[in-house]
């Protein structure tokens, strides 16, 4: 939910040295420069004034870094202390800079801002409150910071901004379609899930973040996964972090296609086979291979491949759950999917403890390799199993199938026009004439597909834009 940090030490310092640099570039020669932002519901134009880089503050509700705060335990807890003190934000400097999904490393979308800044200089002003604190720029004032550059251009909201006009703005900025640094994953998630707390309807927010609203009801159930794994694996002072599902989108979006397909035929098997599947991204097997996962994945090739523990242990056959109030009572899962549900949970606490080294004794991380390592082999040889006989039963080509022969050919095309280009073979017009073709073939396959699929993955996506980049 939006806070309210009040305001920073310097704050007064900032307002007089705002107001002078707005009246200094009013009384200028030069056409004063402005920014178009969306304030209260209507766009307003700023005045944009040079600040002094080392004279501003990170904004602590910035939804660039809310997932990756997690990251430090104890650097979190400075920062929930004091949100303008000097370690909070050095802590914040850092995680702005850091890979979303392992924030131990340099993000390379940093490096490639940080050599635009050097070469191009600042292009797009940021946006601050007048107390100094940044609405929008944070990473490139982290950028120029560590570039050693003295000012940034901002521009500044009007002097009646409060928080919740800050978190707006901001969230209005960065949804921005355009080729601006996204938020990641789960931040952009978490980004969703503070507006339905806060009351707003899917269709107002699928109108912020430029989506669908049956996309947005995808996206908040997979943050009730998240959220759901994250309180399964925690024991003790060891849990596992929305962090670090950062790499899994794609996964998670084929999970809830398949779940919700399923879930309408039989929704206790569509819960053992989510179970399965979730087990498999925790062990980052690829999407690819966990297509292959499908309901009768335990009995057919995994309970003969799991450690001599996880598959004699089943939990007691679960008993109806009471309805407090009216003196009823609903089935309780399934004991299949208890069973389902108890391993995942086993691997879930395991890689909390190997994330864990901080909180985690050395007994325990080996006891959580070695159980990480063994239920890994297990669902790798059952996965790659599956793979393999799914294959044996394809009898003709699919759709997939297609594009992927396609793809042999059009790499085989790579080789021919290097050769006909070292003999100088190649029919121009003709290969103009099938590339024509190809285009016109692919415009087709965008239509088919996307009559078929209601969320478009990754590759649709892109061969949509790309299609109707064509038009």
């Amino acid at each position: 939910m939006p806070t309210d940090f009040g305001v920073p030490p310097t704050a007064e310092k900032n307002r007089a040295l705002v107001e002078q640099r707005l009246q200094d570039a009013r009384v200028s020669d030069g056409v004063p420069e402005t920014l178009r932002v969306e304030f209260r519901g209507r766009p307003i134009h700023v005045e944009v004034i040079d600040m002094p880089v080392d004279q501003l503050y990170y904004n602590p509700g910035t939804h660039r870094v809310s997932a990756q705060r997690a990251h430090d335990p104890v650097k979190e807890q400075e920062l929930e202390k004091d949100v303008w003190s000097d370690a909070a934000q050095a802590y914040l400097h850092d995680l702005l800079m850091a890979k979303p999904s392992d924030p131990h490393q340099l993000d390379p979308d940093f490096d490639k801002l940080m050599d635009n800044l050097r070469e191009h200089r600042q292009n797009e002003p940021g946006l601050i409150s007048r107390e100094g604190v940044l609405v929008n720029g944070n990473t490139r004032r982290a950028a120029l910071k560590k570039l050693g550059v003295a000012t940034i251009r901002v521009g500044v909201l009007p002097a009646s901004c409060t928080w919740d006009d800050i978190h707006s703005v901001e969230l209005s900025l960065q949804l921005r379609p355009d080729r601006r640094r996204e938020y990641s994953y789960i931040n952009r998630l978490m980004a969703i899930e503070e507006q339905i707390k806060l009351g707003f309807p899917l269709a107002a927010i699928s109108k912020l973040f430029h989506t669908t609203t049956p996309a947005l009801e995808r996206d908040t159930w997979v943050l009730g996964q998240l959220h759901d794994l994250e309180k399964r694996s925690e024991h003790g002072r060891n849990k596992l972090r929305l962090m670090d599902f950062e790499d899994a989108q794609e996964r998670f979006a084929e999970l809830y296609r398949i779940y919700i397909k399923e879930k309408a035929k039989n929704k206790e098997k569509a819960d053992t086979l989510l179970e399965y599947r979730l087990a498999a991204i925790v062990l980052d097997i690829a999407k690819t291979d966990i297509r292959a996962i499908h309901t009768d994945f335990r009995e057919k090739f995994l309970e003969h491949r799991l450690p001599e523990g996880s598959r004699t242990v089943a939990p007691e056959s679960p008993k109806a759950v009471a309805i407090p109030g009216l003196n009823r009572s609903v089935p309780a899962p399934s004991s299949e999917t208890a069973q389902a549900r108890a391993l995942t949970d086993t691997l879930l606490r395991a890689k909390a403890t190997q994330k864990s080294a901080a909180t985690a004794t050395p007994e325990e991380i080996t006891d959580a390799n070695q159980s990480v390592k063994l239920l890994g082999t297990a669902f790798g040889e059952s996965v790659q199993a599956a793979v393999d006989a799914s294959r044996k039963q394809k009898k003709r080509l699919a759709a997939p199938d297609r594009i992927t022969a396609a793809v042999d050919d059009l790499q085989q095309c790579v080789t021919d026009l290097v050769l006909a280009r070292g003999n100088n073979s190649l029919d121009e017009g003709a290969f103009d004439d099938a590339l024509i073709t190809l285009r016109q073939a692919l415009t087709k396959v965008s239509a088919e597909a996307s009559k078929s699929i209601q969320l478009p993955g990754e590759g649709l996506s892109w061969l949509r834009e790309a299609v109707a980049g064509e038009r």
